[in-house]
Order: C-alpha cells, then sequence, then structure tokens
C-alpha cells in the first residue's frame, strides 16, 4: 500500500510505501533524540565550565522533550 498523496507524484509513487515511511519516522525520531542529547551536552558544557545558564539551550530542550512526549501520548490514544 502506497501514501495516497505520494503515489500521485509520478516519480515517487512507485518508491514511496509503507516501509519508507516507517523508516522515515524511525530515523526522525531518532535525529529528535541525538538533537535533544546533543542540546543538553552543550548545555551542561556551559553551566559547568563557563559557569553559565544557556535560557536559549533549554527552551529548545524543553520544547523537543514536550513535542515528543505530546506526540508519543497523542499516537498512543488515537489507535
Amino acid at each position: 500500500m502506497t501514501h495516497p498523496i505520494l503515489s500521485r507524484i509520478p516519480f515517487l509513487g512507485k518508491h514511496v510505501d509503507e516501509r519508507f515511511l516507517e523508516h522515515r519516522r524511525r530515523s526522525m525520531s531518532l535525529a529528535a533524540i541525538a538533537a535533544t542529547l546533543v542540546a543538553g551536552a552543550i548545555f551542561y558544557y556551559r553551566l559547568i565550565f563557563q559557569h553559565l545558564i544557556s535560557w536559549d539551550i533549554a527552551a529548545v530542550i524543553a520544547t523537543m522533550a514536550v513535542v515528543k512526549i505530546s506526540l508519543m501520548a497523542w499516537y498512543r490514544f488515537r489507535d
């Protein structure tokens, strides 16, 4: 089964299927986790070595965490 919108695009229709969408979902999830870890490492580096609280990085970490948890709850209750 292919994605209904992506299958309308002539050169993508035969390449986009459920496996492609599942790989995309997993890779985006791992990318978000990696980005959160990198932002956390930068935050702690600045806190420990420079004695500076980076509120902008803390906001990015909090936003990533809230979005991830919200989407996990959304998909859990929708299925």
